[in-house]
């Protein structure tokens, strides 16, 4: 039977190209799809494609836009079950982590379809001094800045899609999505629910253009082109920190939107509801073995409570199933690939050799990494100073609150903290103290909903995400002020 092939989605047209990549199952190793990597040609045709269109569609009309959101979301619930597929097929993604997904990325276009109603802009006064009597209040009004260079990682192959696609759609700006090579899948079903959408919104008024979402996958080499192309004006990235950065430096005169990595802390304060914080620490640490930018790796615990959250949280991560993504209790699958893997173990063996003691876990079975808990480990070891995007947790104590902020903050990232305490001045005390764009009180950093401002600071990035968030950054504000004397 001949391999299913994803061919580019270019200006309305499906292009297929010599060069195919292999995709693989990160579980079972399978041959799945084959993907038509783009030639410069392609992407040539869609810059200028998106080019040609953005004016266009900055002026569709915010119901045209809603109404295209609107169907993409019913029919993404009409296609739950071949998503989920994908997700599993390609990035190991347990089956009830991709039902989760799914989910969020219904309510991501969902809301991307009622904030293009109502995303305008603002009247500010300016008779705030003698001089401003003589002049109107100014309208500032946000403009799409125009065409987007889109860049997505495996771990979310939908919703994160979704957090640059709906966006983008919402404020009328073109999109040209690259998706993960290892996972791409997500993306190009998505185009197709969007040529449907804009047939099926389509009226004698008015229509959205096919070249308005475009998708390719392409070699580096060929993607740094549109990266440092003028017709593009804009570029939001999610991925490794190291790939980020260097985009940052190659697109010039282009806004950027960087959602990069992180390793995640908790502090487990002393009066905290131990179990809980032990049974939300195993969630945000092993799901889906641990690839979000946001899962749970640094947890430091008062020291009053260290013994009971270590031995609370022991007992949850044996509860923990390791296995096939396709079986509904699994909660951790495989890793993405064998390199990945491999990486993870040569990381645990530098910990222990450095003096980490391994608590559970630590083992490997084929790209299946056991849920692992490490103590003593050394700040400067890279289970702990890095991102690790794996099933491993690390527990240091703390012996006062102000401590724990310093051990939280002596990472290079910056991206959420869960801190687990019922004192409400402590909470204050974490927000005003840590270098990171959000604080989870009471629960893990994992959290994230879509409608909520999202992103880092420090290596983990510029800018923020969330659905309206999103529109702001792919938006510039331009300002009606009248003399009326």
């Amino acid at each position: 039977m001949p391999q299913l092939i994803y061919k580019s989605f270019i200006n309305g047209k499906w292009l297929e190209s010599s060069e195919k990549a292999q995709l693989k199952s990160p579980f079972s190793g399978e041959k799945l799809s084959l993907v038509s990597m783009a030639t410069p040609e392609n992407l040539e045709i869609a810059i200028q494609a998106a080019h040609d269109v953005s004016l266009g569609f900055r002026k569709n009309s915010r119901y045209m836009r809603s109404r295209v959101l609107g169907l993409m979301a019913a029919e993404i619930e009409m296609r739950r079950k071949d998503f989920i597929k994908k997700m599993i097929e390609e990035a190991g993604k347990p089956f009830l982590f991709a039902e989760m997904e799914v989910n969020r990325a219904i309510q991501s276009f969902t809301i991307a379809s009622e904030e293009a109603k109502r995303f305008g802009g603002e009247v500010i006064p300016l008779d705030i001094d003698a001089s401003g009597r003589a002049y109107s209040p100014a309208i500032s009004y946000w403009f799409a800045r125009g065409p987007i260079l889109a860049i997505t990682p495996f771990n979310f192959p939908l919703n994160l899609v979704a957090h640059k696609v709906a966006p983008a759609l919402a404020v009328g700006c073109p999109i040209l999505l690259k998706p993960s090579p290892q996972a791409p899948g997500c993306a190009y079903l998505l185009a197709e629910i969007f040529e449907k959408a804009i047939r099926q919104a389509s009226d004698t008024k008015e229509n959205i253009l096919a070249a308005c979402f475009q998708v390719l996958n392409c070699s580096n080499e060929i993607l740094s082109k549109a990266v440092r192309d003028p017709r593009l004006s804009t570029l939001s990235f999610t991925g490794s920190g190291k790939v980020g950065w260097e985009l940052q430096g190659q697109a010039i005169g282009k806004k950027i939107a960087l959602e990069l990595g992180g390793n995640a802390a908790v502090i487990v304060h002393s009066d905290s509801d131990i179990l809980r914080a032990a049974q939300r620490c195993a969630t945000g640490g092993y799901g889906y073995a641990g690839q979000s930018c946001i899962s749970v790796q640094r947890i430091f615990v008062h020291t009053k409570v260290k013994d009971e959250f270590t031995n609370a949280l022991l007992k949850e991560t044996a509860k923990i199933k390791t296995g096939d993504p396709n079986d509904k209790d699994t909660s951790v699958g495989p890793v993405i690939d064998e390199n990945a893997a491999e990486r993870i173990m040569k990381w645990i063996d530098e910990a222990k050799a450095e003096g980490a003691k391994v608590l559970t876990g630590g083992t490997r079975e084929k790209n299946l990494i056991q849920p692992t808990i490490l103590t003593q480990v050394k700040a400067t070891s890279k289970v702990s100073c890095e991102e690790v995007f794996a099933p491993i947790v690390l527990i240091q104590e703390y012996q006062d609150f102000s401590e724990a902020l310093d051990l939280v903050n002596a990472s290079k990232f910056g991206l959420q903290v869960g801190v687990f305490t019922q004192n409400s001045e402590l909470q204050y005390q974490a927000l005003q103290n840590l270098e990171v764009g959000g604080v989870i009180a009471n629960d893990i950093p994992t959290y994230r909903a879509d409608n909520m401002p999202y992103g880092g600071v420090k290596s983990s990035g510029l800018g923020r995400e969330g659905i309206r968030f999103a529109m702001e950054e792919f938006s510039e504000r331009r300002s009606l002020i009248s003399w009326i004397g």
